[in-house]
């Protein structure tokens, strides 16, 4: 079995090498990256940027002077007949961006690139904010009928404007359950490990992988999934609904209490930013560039704006007009990478572990480890207030992966939609994705490591680019 493991993992890394190519493309090609300034952008980063861009002023910065109108229609009533409201199709589509990357993407960018990445993420995110506007209201434009429910998405309007090309639709839903299917082990096993982070802190004990807790987690984790999943996307937005404000509420109170308690390194955080952002210390790679890719490249796997990942819960909405929930759907990146990104940001750079006597051993612990050693650096030496906010973050960390694992369950069903209605294709691929979701959770409870597979996500990711 381990030969296996080793087998998978070693041509996992060789399509690792092929996906880190296409992010860096063309800057890993002398010629181009000797380009001043735009030697520093990556093809990837200029279409996703530039998409934003262009939306931005091609609908005269619609992501402004609409905000006000998106935070009005979230706050509606309205009773759906058919479809899901804009509340609950903004708080679907959150479950699916809020997750452990705007906890360890953030880390890992701001310990790679510096607190200068934070800058560019902002920058990635306010035009993502007008693409997703765009995408948003395509799905809505094209969304389809099943039952009494609304489905659509990218492999939808991707047809329409692809001469309707049904194959066009089926590739891209096809390839956006890869896509899922490669994501469902980390988002599982980071579930119940943060179950067993949380027990931990309760019972003042290190609980082993391999414990019963974690395989108790595990069956109960894959029952709740299966009964959420089987009983349609309508079952799922109602855990989010209530899942998704509850794990906000939490990240956001137990970060601004940390803020508050250390108001005085606030001016460092934004000097750190905005004088990082153009010129990062030697200690971070020293590269404008570096900077610059790990901010944006995170940011927008964070917020998925121009990628078409998130466009399905906009098409589930029952709306008056299309461009209502291309609004809303605006506000959802303002949500994840202006506010949820941003908090973290203000943990890992306050925190300034860097600049301690301990710097070495800080950039060599994993990401969740660095921000909780940021945690600790705020929390003044204080060992009660610590094990508080470290419990906090693991009921967060799990909320936010487990939410993720819902929405991935969701977006799956809607795409295998484009592909056949049929009940019993729709239930294979249920099943499908509880199976992989399985064995990504196993293979880590008894040690073995699948993390080239995990990895693979960033090719999906390309890919759907």
């Amino acid at each position: 079995m381990q030969a296996l493991f080793d087998a998978v993992n070693a041509i996992c890394a060789k399509i690792q090498i092929v996906s880190n190519w296409f992010w860096d493309f063309p800057c890993n090609l002398d010629w181009y990256g000797s380009i001043p300034i735009l030697g520093n952008f990556s093809l990837a980063i200029i279409l996703l940027v530039g998409t934003g861009i262009y939306f931005t002023f091609r609908l005269h910065f619609v992501q402004v002077h609409n905000f006000i109108f998106a935070v009005k229609v979230l706050m509606q009533r309205n009773h759906t007949r058919n479809g899901i409201s804009s509340l609950t199709a903004f708080l679907l589509s959150t479950a699916m961006r809020v997750g452990p990357g705007n906890i360890l993407g953030v880390t890992g960018a701001i310990s790679i690139g510096g607190p200068g990445a934070l800058f560019w993420m902002w920058v990635s995110a306010f035009f993502g904010m007008a693409t997703s506007f765009a995408e948003s209201t395509l799905s809505q434009i094209c969304k389809e009928k099943r039952d009494n429910e609304y489905v659509g998405g990218l492999p939808f309007y991707a047809r329409k404007l692809l001469n309707d090309s049904a194959a066009a639709g089926v590739a891209l839903s096809m390839l956006y359950i890869v896509y899922a299917l490669l994501c469902f082990p980390a988002q599982g096993f980071n579930t119940i490990s943060a179950v067993g982070a949380i027990a931990g802190k309760i019972s003042g004990v290190n609980i082993p992988t391999n414990s019963s807790l974690y395989w108790i987690s595990f069956a109960v984790l894959i029952v709740i999934t299966a009964v959420i999943s089987f009983g349609g996307i309508k079952k799922v937005t109602k855990v989010t609904d209530r899942i998704v404000p509850v794990m906000a509420v939490i990240y956001v109170l137990t970060v601004i209490a940390l803020t508050v308690g250390n108001i005085d390194r606030i001016p460092l955080f934004f000097s750190s930013v905005f004088t990082q952002a153009f010129a990062p210390d030697a200690v971070f790679g020293g590269a404008f560039g570096l900077a610059l890719s790990q901010g944006i490249k995170r940011g927008l796997m964070s917020n998925e704006a121009g990628q078409g990942t998130i466009t399905m819960p906009a098409a589930a909405a029952e709306v008056s007009h299309p461009c209502e929930q291309g609004c809303v759907q605006a506000l959802g990146v303002f949500l994840d990478t202006i506010v949820i990104c941003t908090l973290t940001g203000f943990v890992v750079i306050m925190g300034s572990m860097w600049l301690t006597a301990d710097a070495n051993a800080w950039f060599e612990l994993g990401k969740l480890d660095k921000f909780l050693a940021s945690c600790g650096a705020l929390t003044g030496g204080n060992d009660m207030l610590y094990s508080v906010v470290t419990l906090l973050v693991s009921v967060c960390f799990g909320l936010f992966a487990f939410t993720c694992l819902l929405g991935f369950m969701s977006f799956t069903e809607m795409c295998a939609n484009r592909i056949s209605s049929k009940a019993s294709f729709i239930n294979a691929i249920r099943v499908l994705c509880l199976i992989v979701i399985s064995f990504g959770v196993i293979t880590n409870i008894a040690g073995m490591d699948l993390g080239a597979l995990w990895e693979l996500s960033d090719f999906a990711n390309i890919l759907m680019v």
